[in-house]
């Protein structure tokens, strides 16, 4: 009795071991790839791999539309939009808005009442660039490790103009310049103001609105979205290059 517990022991500490490595490899692994992404294009995140399969084994034809472009190329109203549409702090914020998580957290006490998204762009960039959509402690765990790294490793314009090129915009569509080319016609940088609230309206669930085809409540969101967009004030970049 005495030597089989001896061996139980002597196996989980074995598996203790490996575990322990694993996430050191793993830790090493990711940070590699989050300082590289800091300078080269994102060429692939798991989301559009995940899709294709869906795809390729649902009703829906095979698409992957991704197109990348630099946020200078990607024009000020689609980071306006975004910003004002998902992350109204997200210039002035180090990776969490600590008072809407808090908000969130006290509505999903309320009877009757779901817990509210509270991401900003951080944690959605950090969330797009390593996971597929999905919920545990665990995975929430790693997307703060992975949001603390790059609000400490990038700049925000870094953050912004990642986010811009990998976010999902539709079935088969990611990045604002694959969703302006899909839906209007035409690149980013010549996106209207209207255009630009339309697609970033249609964030929270781009599977099932469509900018160019809105309901009345993305017509309603997308008009607040234009009315406020601009009192995010200049893109911080923009006014470093005139100076």
């Amino acid at each position: 009795m005495g030597k089989t517990i001896k061996a139980i022991g002597k196996k989980l500490g074995r598996l203790r071991t490996f575990l322990f490595k694993l996430g050191i490899l793993a830790f090493q692994v990711s940070l590699f790839f989050i300082v590289i992404y800091r300078v080269i294009p994102v060429p692939l995140t798991p989301l559009p791999i995940k899709r294709v399969f869906e795809q390729a084994f649902g009703d829906d034809p095979v698409r992957l539309k991704k197109d990348w472009e630099s946020i200078e190329s990607l024009g000020k109203n689609i980071c306006l939009a975004s910003v004002t549409s998902e992350d109204p702090k997200f210039f002035s914020h180090y990776g969490f808005d600590f008072e809407q998580i808090i908000d969130s957290i006290k509505k999903s006490f309320d009877k009757g009442k779901r817990l509210r998204g509270a991401s900003t762009i951080s944690q959605q960039t950090a969330k797009n660039l390593f996971f597929t959509p999905g919920r545990s402690w665990i995975r929430k765990f790693l997307e703060v490790y992975v949001t603390v790294a790059i609000e400490t490793l990038w700049t925000k314009k870094r953050i912004l103009e990642v986010y811009l090129n990998i976010i999902e915009m539709g079935k088969g569509v990611y990045g604002a310049e694959a969703a302006a080319l899909f839906y209007f016609d035409k690149p980013s940088s010549k996106l209207t103001s209207q255009e630009a609230a339309a697609i970033a309206a249609c964030y929270p669930n781009p599977r099932r609105w469509t900018p160019n085809r809105p309901s009345r409540y993305i017509q309603k969101k997308q008009q607040i979205i234009v009315r406020y967009m601009h009192r995010i004030g200049p893109l911080p970049w923009s006014t470093k290059k005139k100076k």
